[in-house]
Order: structure tokens, then sequence, then C-alpha cells
């Protein structure tokens, strides 16, 4: 391991003991599998995020390794060795596998991933990689994105290969190409939005240089898929410090070509400064939804807090008395969030999920002082459905105000509705609304066979069971014959 800078001794010696820890932590399976590859002639060494992480004390089981074997080599050494093996990234000189090995005493499972040194760049019309073979793993590590990820350690030796200083880098807390970025961004595009993103999970700085250079090639991010766009800005959002990535993206004008959404709330303020800035409020409430989450990041929550408000630049309107109003922003807003979410190739699921807590967002501001009627609140629940434990959390976020009178009523009467529901779901199940007659007793009871009528009627007794909530089926089987005849007649 490396001799600790002279500059920030205490920072670079503390990493070198985290490193150790680490490295022997997963030796078991690192050297195992290092001894194969030297044995068969070839070197191998733990390289990249494996190794910034192993510095920062965060290895976890993923590894990642270079190697100057060629993935047809490196499937003949790992096939004996893996519990599984995947190919579905050879073709850029990446081999998987899944390696368990008892670790520190216990059952351990490990994702390995083995990819020959390599050199790649973008063709100016192309949407993929091409990949060229190297020899050298300085090489290898001169293409790599950043200088805290073009760090290695030699295997099974353990010496570390760092020429272009990532480890002071990593002291500083600072991302710097360890070619040009210029360079860099050319290679891989991508890698302007994995600067954001390693940002907000790393909480670094981006080296002025760099930004300089994002923002002079933001452009070039198009010619990368929407599915590659799409996972990195989902690790960023999914991040420990998303809005500090997200500033950048909309700082260096990357944000104008993968959510162009963001940038345009960027309101200019009317000269009575009568409303926020919807994109500062954007973020805060990113964080407010973040802080809580219950069980780890969760993705549809972050997204429809992201883009709740994007229906505002488009439905803006400066009224009369001066005043600035949205109206109907969160149903344009839902429909722009189904259209950006779909350009991203988002899943279906999760797009209307999403899009859904958007449309709802401003749902609750209708309640008041708690005015609403029992079926106001089960409509409520109905509409939400498995999304209403998140709209719980969205709208609460949703509240950035500084008036701390006016956020304690919201706050309170936010509590009260939640209680009525607890209230109601004792009572009634609200959870599964549904009318009390089923098909079958609707065809039976109206002496029907299976068409349209009995859609019309399971509808109106849905609509009767949200209005005054559960009948007795004598109540509900007179209600249904007297709608019937109405129907009939």
């Amino acid at each position: 391991m490396p001799n600790a800078n002279e500059d920030n001794p205490r920072a670079l010696s503390q990493a070198q003991q985290r490193a150790v820890s680490e490295l022997l932590r997963v030796s078991p399976v690192a050297d195992d599998l290092a001894r194969r590859f030297q044995e068969a002639g070839f070197s191998l060494a733990l390289v990249g995020g494996s190794v910034r992480d192993a510095l920062l004390g965060r290895l976890g089981n993923d590894l990642d390794f270079t190697t100057d074997a060629r993935p047809e080599d490196v499937l003949k050494i790992v096939r004996p060795w893996a519990d599984a093996v995947w190919e579905v990234g050879i073709a850029f000189g990446t081999v998987g596998c899944q390696k368990d090995a008892r670790v520190d005493g216990a059952e351990q499972r490990f994702q390995v991933e083995v990819t020959t040194y390599r050199s790649e760049a973008y063709d100016r019309t192309s949407r993929k990689p091409e990949v060229s073979y190297g020899d050298s793993i300085e090489e290898d590590l001169v293409r790599r994105d950043f200088t805290v990820n073009a760090m290695a350690v030699a295997l099974p030796e353990k010496e570390f290969i760092d020429p272009h200083s990532g480890l002071d880098d990593l002291a500083e807390r600072v991302l710097r190409t360890p070619g040009t970025p210029e360079e860099s961004f050319s290679d891989d595009p991508l890698r302007m939005m994995r600067a954001a993103r390693f940002a907000a999970q790393l909480d670094f700085e981006v080296a002025p240089e760099v930004v300089a250079a994002m923002k002079a090639m933001a452009g070039r991010i198009e010619i990368v898929s929407a599915e590659r766009v799409r996972d990195e800005l989902n690790k960023l959002i999914l991040s420990p410090h998303p809005a500090k990535g997200l500033a950048l993206l909309v700082d260096t004008g990357l944000a104008d070509h993968v959510l162009p959404e963001l940038p345009a709330l960027r309101l200019e303020r009317d000269e009575h400064h009568r409303h926020k800035d919807v994109y500062d409020h954007t973020l805060i409430v990113l964080e407010q939804a973040m802080a809580l989450e219950t069980d780890g990041p969760d993705l549809t929550l972050r997204l429809a807090a992201l883009l709740h408000d994007i229906g505002k630049p488009k439905t803006r309107r400066f009224e009369n008395d001066g005043r600035v109003s949205f109206h109907h922003h969160e149903v344009v807003g839902a429909k722009m969030t189904k259209k950006r979410m779909t350009a991203l190739k988002y899943s279906n699921e999760l797009i209307k999920d999403v899009s859904r807590l958007v449309e709802l967002h401003l749902r609750f501001h209708g309640y008041g002082t708690g005015e609403w009627t029992d079926s106001a609140v089960r409509r409520y629940v109905r509409d939400a459905g498995p999304l209403l434990d998140r709209l719980h959390e969205l709208t609460r976020s949703d509240c950035t105000t500084r008036n701390k009178r006016k956020a304690t009523a919201l706050s309170r009467a936010y509590d009260g509705l939640e209680e009525r529901i607890a209230r109601l779901q004792e009572q009634e199940e609200l959870d599964s609304i549904r009318p009390d007659l089923d098909g079958n007793e609707i065809m039976e009871i109206l002496d029907v066979g299976p068409g349209p009528a009995i859609g019309k009627a399971y509808k109106f007794l849905l609509e009767l069971r949200l209005e005054n909530g559960p009948m007795e089926r004598d109540a509900a089987v007179a209600a249904l014959k007297e709608w019937w005849a109405t129907q009939e007649a």
C-alpha cells in the first residue's frame, strides 16, 4: 500500500488502514481468484470503485477486477471456480460471475466482474463504445472516468497502483479525470452524468476544469442511449445527496438534454417576488421526502418529489390582483411526467405510479380544516390505492413554507386526515373498497347474464359504497333493484 502524502498524512494514513482492513476481509475470494489467473499466466488486480470504496472503508461484496487475459481466457479460468457465470457484457470485455464463500465465519455471496484491459471511444454518431483491448494496467487506468476510480491493487501481492494521484484526490474529496476532461468525456459522454452522480453519492466536489468541460460538451450526452442515461439518473436520485448532483446537471446544461423539465422550474420571479422559486422548492421537497423514508431509498417517491411541480411553467398565470396561479398544474404535470419517463424508458408500472402521485399531490389541499365528508376521505384512499403511504409522504414533503404557523396548521390538518383514514380503515377495510355485492350476486339478483349492464351495476354499487360506507346485504339488494328499475324504464 502507498506511503502517506506529506500534505495530508492523517487522511491518507487512515485511508490506507481502512483499505488494508477491507482487502483482508475479501482476501479469501480475491486472492483465490488471483492465484488462478497467475497459474494461467495472467495478472489480476482489484480496480476502480472497489479500490475507492476500500479506501473509504465501505467495500461491499461487489468486486471489480481488471486483467490482461482476453474474455475467452477469463471464461476458462472462472467457470470451474464460480457458482454462476454470465456473459452479458462480454462484447465490452467483461465477464460476470457469482461466488459463494465463507468469510469471517459466515457464508457470503460475492458478485464479481472481470474486465480485460481496454480503451474505448465513441464514434460521433454512435450510441455504443468501440472497444479495443490493451496490454498494460497503466493503459487501462488512464481510460477510467475519474482519478479516484483509476486506482488498482495488484493481487495477490497487494501492490497499490495509482499513476494519477487518485489517493490524493480521494483525501481532498474532489473529482478529476486521469487525462483531460475533454478527452474523457469524448471517450464516453455518460461520464459527465457520472460526475454528478459521484458528487451526489460521495458528497465530493467536482474540479473546476471538469465542470467547464461538462458545460462545453453537454450536448454530447445526446448520443448516449436513453437506458444508460436513465440508469445513471436513478443512481444519482437514490444517492445520499441527490440535490447536489441534480444542481450540477442543471448548472452545466446537461439537464437541458436529459431532464429539461427540471431547469424549466427556475421561473423568473415577478417584480413583487410573490411566488417562491419552484426549482429550489422542488429540491427541498425531495430532501424532505427522503427524510420520511422508512425502508431505504424509494425511487418512486423520489421521482414523484422531483417531478411533482413540472406542470407549473406551462400553467403559470399572472392574475389581475397580482397573484401568480398554476391552475391544474398537477394534471398537466402528470402528463408531462408520463412523457418524460417514457422517453427515458422507465417501466410502465413505475411510470403509472409516479404519474399518479404527481396527479394527486394537491388533493389534500381541498381538505382545509377537516371539512371533508367520510365519502371524500374514502375517495382519497380509493384514488391513491397502494400509493397511499407514499402520497402521505409526498404531501407532507410539499410544505416548504417558512411561516411556522402555516406549516404547523398544515401538519396538524394532515395528522387529522391520517387519523380519520385510520379510523375508517379499521371500521370499513378501506384498503380493499368494493361494492357490497359482487358480480355473481348482481347477475343472480337481476337475473341477467354477463355484459355491460353488470359493469354499470357494479359501478353504481361502488359509488354507493364510497358515499355511504358499508351497507347491510338487504339494503344493498334493495338499492340495486331500485337502480335497476330506473335503467329498465
